[in-house]
């Protein structure tokens, strides 16, 4: 599913505007635009994986809708949230993933859909193994050992916000019973950006004189671009599905490189006031959430992925995609609420109480579509601070109970143990006793979270990892 990033245009565009930065991997997406020049929309009709579930659920439509078609007022929506998105990452705010339908669809599947799956399906098969059916129970067991080892998770996967992020996505779905390819004619920024690039493109539709108005095309068409020879064919609006042409009766409907004059084409129509306002917002947006209380003080601990830019240049890269915390291997990345402030919602932050940062693992460099996370050689990761443990020494058993706890230390993944014993003498009830007390090597530390991970008191730990000293900050501590 990632690949599709690569070829989006948009990603492109917002990523150069706010970083002023072109990831190599994304200049595939000229691509995109090679073919959306020459062809028109070909990508949303035939590429687009969330056009495809969408076109899906319009099948689903009530016979009575799919002759209805969104409003011209309503299409205008996707070109002011393009303008609105374009403008504000001009100024540094990039927020085109949150409605940028490639970073909109892998996001759900991360966080919320492929979870749901693997929990359904693991539970299916357990119940098939518990039942002990001789013959259904063999081949139950096949089917799951080959569904293990090459498609579900390692480990089932939980997100804080899979509820709130399925919710949308299923939302987008069901649009379609209301209006077919609803988020792809309404709202969809991306479908915006290829439609006016389309109008520039030599591909053209036109219907011969010996059509007999019966209105066919008009009614079927997915996104209400078609017009018979009396109408203007809306061609910022059309897939290039070709079904009309399918459809039509009288065989007078076709596509190619058609001279211009033999069918009506209607132009895009936005109107001066609702591009003003856009406009604006885009301009206006930036301030306003960077001197939100919430933007300048964070509500949480924010522990980045190792690799990350530092902090205002990873926002303005990262389109909140979701590859990093599907591809985690400790389901430790979680997507931000407000941990990040207002602008960096969904964007990757370690949750140390869900997993922590595995430390060979370089998985999520490896994914990233925009370098908001650099991709890290194995050595490079064991050197990379995202963090600082520190140990609550109110609340260690050690300190706190005079009870010895090995834990941290055991499972700390450093060579030489960033957390080290001391033996100390504590005065008891009993008298005197010899303990050990776990140290932290603040030079080994980088901050990995398995040690608050693994802490046996699980509902607030005695250790846990803060930003101090993280190595993209560049802070030069005195150690």
């Amino acid at each position: 599913m990632r690949i599709f990033l690569h070829f989006d245009p948009l990603i492109l565009i917002t990523t150069f505007l706010s970083s002023h930065i072109i990831p190599l991997a994304l200049l595939l997406s000229l691509i995109t635009v090679a073919f959306t020049l020459v062809f028109g929309r070909v990508f949303c009709g035939w590429v687009c994986p969330l056009g495809t579930l969408n076109d899906f659920m319009g099948r689903l439509t009530p016979q009575e809708r799919r002759k209805k078609h969104v409003g011209d007022r309503a299409r205008r929506v996707k070109y002011y949230g393009l303008v609105f998105i374009l403008i504000s990452s001009l100024f540094t705010f990039q927020i085109a993933g949150l409605a940028d339908p490639i970073s909109l669809l892998i996001r759900s599947l991360a966080v919320a859909v492929e979870p749901t799956i693997n929990l359904m399906t693991h539970t299916v098969f357990d119940l098939l193994y518990r039942a002990n059916i001789p013959v259904v129970t063999a081949i139950s067991e096949a089917i799951y050992g080959v569904l293990k080892k090459y498609v579900l998770a390692f480990h089932q996967p939980f997100f804080y916000q899979g509820i709130f992020t399925g919710l949308i996505f299923v939302g987008i779905l069901l649009a379609n019973l209301y209006r077919r390819r609803f988020w792809c004619t309404a709202l969809c920024p991306l479908g915006a950006l290829l439609g006016l690039i389309t109008q520039i493109s030599p591909f053209k539709r036109a219907v011969g004189k010996g059509c007999t108005s019966c209105n066919l095309c008009v009614r079927e068409c997915r996104t209400g671009a078609a017009a018979d020879v009396k109408g203007k064919w809306k061609k910022a609006e059309c897939v290039m599905c070709g079904e009309c042409q399918e459809d039509c009766p009288e065989d007078v409907v076709r596509f190619g490189f058609i001279p211009s004059q033999t069918g009506k084409v209607a132009g895009v129509d936005l109107g001066r006031r609702g591009v003003i306002a856009s406009l604006v917002s885009g301009i206006f947006i930036v301030p306003l959430m960077r001197t939100n209380p919430l933007t300048q003080r964070r509500t949480g601990r924010l522990i980045r992925p190792p690799g990350a830019l530092p902090e205002n240049e990873f926002l303005r890269r990262c389109v909140r995609c979701g590859e990093c915390m599907k591809v985690c291997l400790t389901n430790g990345l979680q997507p931000a609420l407000f941990e990040a402030g207002l602008e960096g919602i969904w964007t990757p932050r370690f949750d140390f109480h869900s997993g922590y940062c595995q430390y060979y693992c370089t998985l999520c460099g490896q994914v990233c579509p925009t370098g908001a996370l650099r991709e890290l050689s194995q050595e490079e990761k064991a050197r990379t601070k995202i963090g600082l443990a520190y140990i609550d020494k109110n609340r260690c058993i050690p300190y706190a109970q005079g009870v010895e706890c090995l834990v941290c230390e055991e499972h700390c993944p450093t060579p030489d143990k960033a957390i080290k014993f001391e033996q100390v003498v504590i005065m008891t009830p009993q008298g005197r006793k010899r303990i050990r007390q776990p140290v932290i090597d603040l030079k080994l530390c980088i901050g990995c979270g398995i040690c608050e991970y693994k802490c046996p008191l699980h509902e607030q730990p005695a250790i846990i990892v803060t930003r101090l000293g993280e190595s993209r900050a560049g802070e030069l501590l005195p150690f």
